[in-house]
Parts: structure tokens; sequence; C-alpha cells
């Protein structure tokens, strides 16, 4: 696996997918920079080495040019994460662009215009792809958040370049720490799976059941498997199609040898409402006009001693709706208890749009072995699938 780490970038310039697809407010402002923040050692490493870079990303889903979704807004902030000031171009192909790169001074950075002003980026287009490929030396992907998409500049470009690409330091963390929780786990090996539905967590439960010594299913998906094995779930979040398939995962995981942990007991309420009337209750004994949007005590405790026991932590979703504060404990709690295992030795990985979320929500970022920065690219990695970003780099 080449990675910027092979090279040396003297006099070179670096052309870097990134992923800077940041969250803006009404006034164009970002909100969180972690994304940026996280390209930052790429950055420096090439800056340092005596290279320059010219950085190209997608923003938001722009239908052609619109000027909401241009990333000149976010020159300044990426000026101050990197300590650089950075230039920007206002288009991502073309005689200007070119012009820009050749102009280009070692130790410089040179921010384009969003990639997605063209459809070609999305559509994979060879002649796009082709165009981008002559603005760098080098070309280092380091956009794991795209990197399960077949696009110009995260797949299709790399032909451009048979002996000169690379993985960016983000990007190589990530493979190496899924890598890790996958193939080359210290066991026992724990994967906690949350969130709304069963459906689309199917394929990563079925590919991890070989990896995995424990199994802790929580969150909306939790009442699937109960109301399955003949508990009352009341109003609660439930797949009725899906609880045959429910049943069938019990069974593989005792196939297995795994041991699948279900909530006991929830906090139930009785409207989906942070104000809502609420109540611990057996989770296969909820009425009619309650719901369970939370883990209960017992079942925080059980969880407690299954991550205690675990030197391999995956966890994909929250155990409730955390965005309400009265139903955020179960998350919480789990942080801690995850938090507690990695002091102990224990590797953490979370990955997963809300668990991630929730990470940074309740401060446990700094307290985990490694946060992913890719939702989508994560479960499919998780679910087995070999990534086209990835692919392209290790052709």
């Amino acid at each position: 696996m080449k990675t910027i780490n092979d090279f040396n970038f003297e006099n070179k310039k670096a052309l870097i997918r990134v992923d800077f697809n940041v969250p803006l407010n009404e006034q164009f402002e970002v909100t969180d920079d972690t994304r940026i923040e996280s390209a930052k050692p790429t950055i420096i490493k090439i800056l340092e080495d005596g290279g320059s870079c010219v950085l190209m990303s997608h923003l938001g889903r722009p239908k052609g040019v619109e000027e909401k979704f241009s990333l000149k807004h976010i020159v300044d902030a990426v000026t101050r994460v990197i300590g650089v000031q950075v230039k920007f171009v206002e288009d991502c192909i073309g005689t200007t662009v070119e012009e820009a790169v050749a102009n280009l001074e070692n130790g410089e950075v040179l921010l384009l215009e969003n990639l997605r002003f063209y459809a070609e980026e999305t559509a994979g287009d060879i002649a796009f792809a082709e165009k981008l490929s002559k603005l760098g030396d080098v070309y280092v992907n380091d956009a794991f958040g795209t990197a399960h998409r077949a696009h110009a500049s995260t797949t299709i470009i790399a032909q451009f370049f048979p002996t000169t690409k690379c993985f960016g330091s983000l990007l190589a963390k990530e493979i190496e720490s899924i890598d890790k929780v996958l193939n080359n786990s210290e066991k026992p090996v724990l994967a906690v799976l949350g969130g709304a539905k069963v459906s689309s967590k199917i394929t990563v439960i079925e590919n991890i059941l070989d990896k995995v010594d424990h199994l802790i299913i929580g969150g909306g998906m939790t009442f699937t498997f109960v109301k399955a094995q003949g508990g009352s779930v009341g109003d609660s979040i439930c797949e009725d199609d899906k609880m045959d398939l429910a049943l069938e995962i019990l069974e593989k995981a005792k196939a297995k040898n795994v041991q699948i942990h279900i909530p006991v007991d929830v906090l139930a309420a009785d409207a989906f409402s942070n104000d809502a009337n609420t109540q611990v209750l057996d989770v296969t004994q909820i009425p009619e006009g309650w719901q369970g949007l939370d883990a209960g005590p017992k079942s925080l405790k059980n969880f407690k001693n299954v991550v205690n026991q675990c030197k391999t932590i995956l966890w994909n979703g929250p155990l409730g709706v955390f965005e309400m504060e009265n139903f955020a404990k179960g998350t919480i709690a789990l942080g801690n208890a995850i938090a507690e295992a990695t002091e102990k030795g224990a590797f953490s990985l979370v990955g997963g749009g809300d668990s991630v979320a929730a990470v940074k929500q309740f401060g446990f970022g700094d307290k985990v072995s490694y946060v992913s920065t890719g939702g989508g690219a994560m479960l499919e990695m998780l679910e087995g699938k070999t990534l086209p970003g990835i692919e392209a780099i290790l052709k």
C-alpha cells in the first residue's frame, strides 16, 4: 500500500483529492472543520518536503454551478486550519486553472472550485478525469468519505498516474483501522450496531459474524429482534418484514458461537418527544401507546460488562435517540464504557454518521482509538466490499 510516506514531494505538485464537504451556516461559515483538520497532516507533509498542493473536493450536491456551493466560502477556514494562505481558482479544469497551477510555487496551496459543478465528476467521465490529471505530478487520494464512489476525481483519475499515486495519511489510517477490526484484531472482538433499521445493517452483520465474538444490537433495530422472538414492542419502531431475517441472524450467530446481546429493558416514552412521560420497561413487555427510545439501566450494566471483556471494539450506531437529552443516557454510558476499555488497552473504532455525531457531541473523540470520517464508505468496507477509490490506488 503506497502512502505519502513513500514519496518525496520536493519540487513536485501534489494533486490531492480531499473531502471538504463541510457544513456551512446561512452566512456560509464552516460550522465543523473536522474534515479539514483530518486532511492537514497530508498537506503539511507535502509542503514540508518542499512541494506544493492542489486541492480538489466537492461540496454538497449542486445542480450545475450554484454559488452557495462554491468552495470559495471555505478558503478562510482551510487557511486557518492549515496555517498557510490558501489560493483559490474559480474552476477546476481549463486554461485558467492550468495557469494557476503552473504559477504555484513550492510551499503554496491552491484550492480548486467544486468538482460537482461538472456532471462529468459523478458520471466518472474519463475525459474530465484526464483534464484534472494535468494539474499535478503525483495523485494523492485522501478522501475516505467518497472512496466508495467511482467518480472522476476519486477513482478514474488514478489511471493517469500509473507509478505516482498514493494514499494520503487520513485514507491510509482509515484502511488500517478497519483492517485491524476485520482482519488483524486482538480477541475478544465486539461490534456494537445501533441505529433504526435492521435492513440498513444486514450485510454488515452477515460479514462481521465471522470476525466477532460479541455483537451488541441497540437502537431501533432492537425491536425487530424482540418482536421476532414473541415480545410486545408497543409503538416502538419495528420492521415487521425483517423479523424472519432477525431470527435467521440469531441462528447464524449461534452456529458461529457469537454471543448476541440485546437490551433487556428500555426507557420507554408515551410520545416521540423529549418532554414525553417516561418509564423503564422490560423490553418484551412494552404496552400500546409506548415506545422504546433508549436502553434501560439493566441493559447498560450488561453492555458495560461485555465491553470490559473485549480487546477490539467497533461502534456503529447509537443506542437511543441521543439527539433528545432525556434519551441520550444509553449512548453516553456506552461511550464511557468504550473510553474506559480503550484506556486499558483495547482498540476502539467508531464510525457511521450518527455514532460519530454522538462521539463529537459528548466529547469522546479523543477517548477512543479512531473515529472514522466516512459513513457510507466505512459501512461498505464492513460489508466486505472493495471500494473503487481504494482499489484504483492499489492497481
